[in-house]
């Protein structure tokens, strides 16, 4: 990408940060005039028709055409992976997740984290627990390990009421 463009993407992504959506839409389609395969701008044209259109199709495939093209651009991994677990695709969601372990511009903690997300809507709770354990096993970010201890204790909770409700649960899965 060019400096010009570089410039424009850094603009679009301002817009976005202030609700203002369809210029930043006018300059993503400005640059992917210029190039068609711009991975950044691919995604970020992804997650506009995801939150703001609701459009998941045309969401989807241009957080494919970002993976496709920007390999190693790993926001759009992440995108395409809320995108499969708000659509409860999950074993397409395995799927890429598992690819994902081999990009190495991906942090891993976040791998597991989605597992965890997958399995604990899936009301599996204990499996999602170990997903959030691995998360903070790997991560070096205090932060995060902040988080995932948070997801525990939530899924912990989650695990102590699921006894009362054992019978609605099973119905559930």
């Amino acid at each position: 990408m060019n400096t010009s463009l570089e410039e424009l993407y850094l603009e679009a992504e301002a817009d976005i940060k202030n609700n203002n959506y369809v210029e930043a839409f006018k300059k993503y389609e400005t640059i992917l005039l210029e190039e068609p395969g711009n991975g950044p701008t691919l995604n970020s044209l992804g997650w506009l028709y995801k939150t703001q259109v609701e459009d998941f199709k045309k969401a989807e495939s241009f957080y494919l055409a970002s993976i496709k093209y920007s390999p190693l651009y790993p926001h759009a991994y992440n995108n395409y992976a809320t995108l499969l677990t708000d659509m409860e695709r999950f074993e397409e969601l395995t799927i890429h997740l598992q690819k994902c372990f081999e990009v190495p511009t991906i942090e891993k903690s976040w791998i597991y984290l989605k597992f965890g997300f997958m399995e604990e809507l899936k009301l599996n709770f204990i499996e999602a627990i170990t997903y959030y354990e691995r998360a903070a096993l790997i991560t070096l970010n205090d932060d995060k390990l902040k988080e995932y201890n948070e997801h525990i204790q939530r899924c912990n909770a989650k695990l102590e009421m699921s006894k009362r409700h054992a019978k609605w649960l099973e119905k559930m899965k």
